[in-house]
């Protein structure tokens, strides 16, 4: 596992996520992500440790929950060695297996838009407070995986609904997918980076 806040950013391009609920296996392809750095002005760590944002400060792999607004779960990993706040924000996956259950009750959503966004993330995989401090490498119910498929060109962007440290350029995703959130001029002007290693 990387131990570099943004080389963990740009190494979950492509991995898979997982939830098991209910008897049902959720699986969706993480193709955007936010690098939150130690000392990063907008990183929930930057003013140092609380009881809400404890789990950033774990090792990496951890996740860290919180609720955004009162209305929207965030699901992101810790990134950096512990005692070290950062982490990387999960953005987007694109819906792998198990979407019947990723639905939310009423109209059925576009399969593009099930989990674009970070908060449409953690409700279609079903992801709260209860989550918050689970090691996603070794988890049970909520984990990182790969299936070892090739991931193709990535770009990097500017974070997205900042105030702080908006400008730096830590927001990666697959290039061309039609999953990833964002304005469509601001991923098709993101600067492209060759094929990821994996």
């Amino acid at each position: 596992m990387p131990t570099d806040t943004v080389d963990l950013a740009r190494a979950l391009l492509g991995k898979v996520l997982v939830r098991e609920v209910g008897g049902a296996v959720l699986l969706g392809r993480i193709v955007e992500t936010e690098a939150y750095l130690p000392h990063d002005p907008a990183c929930h760590a930057h003013r140092g440790m609380t009881q809400r944002n404890r789990s950033l400060f774990l090792d990496r792999g951890h996740a860290y929950v919180y609720l955004c607004y009162g209305t929207s779960y965030m699901l992101n990993v810790s990134s950096e060695a512990g005692g070290i706040g950062a982490g990387v924000l999960l953005r987007a996956v694109q819906p792998m297996h198990g979407i019947e259950h990723m639905q939310r009750s009423g109209k059925p959503q576009k399969l593009t838009d099930l989990a674009r966004g970070p908060g449409r993330l953690a409700t279609a995989f079903k992801v709260d407070r209860r989550h918050d401090g689970l090691n996603l490498f070794s988890s049970k119910e909520l984990w990182v995986g790969t299936d070892d498929e090739p991931v193709g060109p990535t770009a990097e962007s500017v974070r997205i609904g900042l105030t702080k440290a908006a400008d730096l350029p830590l927001r990666y995703f697959i290039a061309g997918s039609p999953y990833v959130s964002g304005s469509r001029k601001l991923n098709g002007t993101g600067k492209l980076n060759g094929p990821k290693e994996t």
